[in-house]
């Protein structure tokens, strides 16, 4: 399928690690000229340099997103070339602390790196996606947003604000031809996830082989309906297919791609 991305400009945040990579390769991959951001000049042009051995088309982008300053050095690299058609707010991070570990200034920072960075580049890219009246913004949640644990509390409630400001751009986006849509991942399993799982599992009595230490992780952590952990690939083909004009009829919406894990119609 020619989900018709070339000539599309796209900016992927926080892709020189982890999901963004693998969304960056696979918009690359369907003809779309990729900006990788991130804060290490080194791992940001790795990435950069994986997709045009690939025969992609990518470009870096560094900057802190959590100041005004980072995101627009971000915003101004990202536009050097061109105008941006697609922006993906991937960019996030959290520690895992239990509710009287998350001191007041532990959400405030959260909030920022994981909302306020997302608001600043929605502001400073939306105006041109205006001018062009064509643009997809797509925000990464979370199924915590909606089903949140009893530990790191200060993570659950952004994801359940990049939820909410998501829906609400698009409501802002009435009547143009820009979108903005949610992707929603349950627990996947890239590279860091992977190692947690396989040095925790044998103390925790789920096995010795990846086989049956994945089995038995999923029972304990994240029991779903495929009883398996994700993969980024399928992460990022939902991300793809937002960006495309197959697309267009989707507006303030969730694509939830977690195996069944949050237990809900809606």
């Amino acid at each position: 399928m020619d989900l018709n991305l070339s000539g599309k400009r796209a900016l992927i945040t926080g892709s020189s690690s982890g999901l963004g990579i693998t969304m960056a390769k696979m918009l690359a991959a369907e003809g779309a000229s990729v900006v990788v951001h991130g804060r290490d000049k080194a791992r940001t042009e790795a990435v950069v340099e994986s997709i045009k051995a690939d025969g992609g088309s990518a470009v870096a982008a560094l900057g802190d997103l959590t100041t005004d300053a980072g995101a627009d050095q971000v915003a101004k690299a990202a536009l050097a070339d061109g105008p941006v058609h697609i922006l993906v707010n991937n960019a996030g991070f959290y520690r895992h602390l239990n509710w009287m570990e998350a001191t007041a200034n532990e959400w405030s920072e959260t909030y920022n790196v994981n909302v306020v960075s997302g608001v600043r580049m929605i502001q400073r890219l939306l105006p041109q996606m205006r001018e062009q009246n064509w643009g997809r913004i797509i925000t990464i949640g979370g199924g915590l947003a909606l089903q949140p644990m009893n530990t790191h509390p200060q993570y659950n409630a952004t994801l359940a604000a990049r939820h909410n400001l998501a829906v609400s751009l698009a409501r802002e986006l009435k009547g143009t031809r820009i979108t903005s849509n949610i992707v929603s991942p349950g627990a996947i399993l890239v590279d860091a996830v992977k190692e947690l799982v396989e040095n925790i599992g044998p103390s925790r009595g789920w096995g010795e082989t990846w086989d049956e230490i994945q089995h038995n992780a999923v029972e304990s952590l994240i029991p779903n309906d495929r009883g398996q952990f994700g993969y980024p690939e399928e992460i990022a083909a939902a991300v793809a297919y937002l960006c495309s004009d197959y697309a267009e009829y989707l507006s303030g919406s969730t694509i939830r791609i977690d195996g069944g894990f949050i237990r809900g119609a809606f």
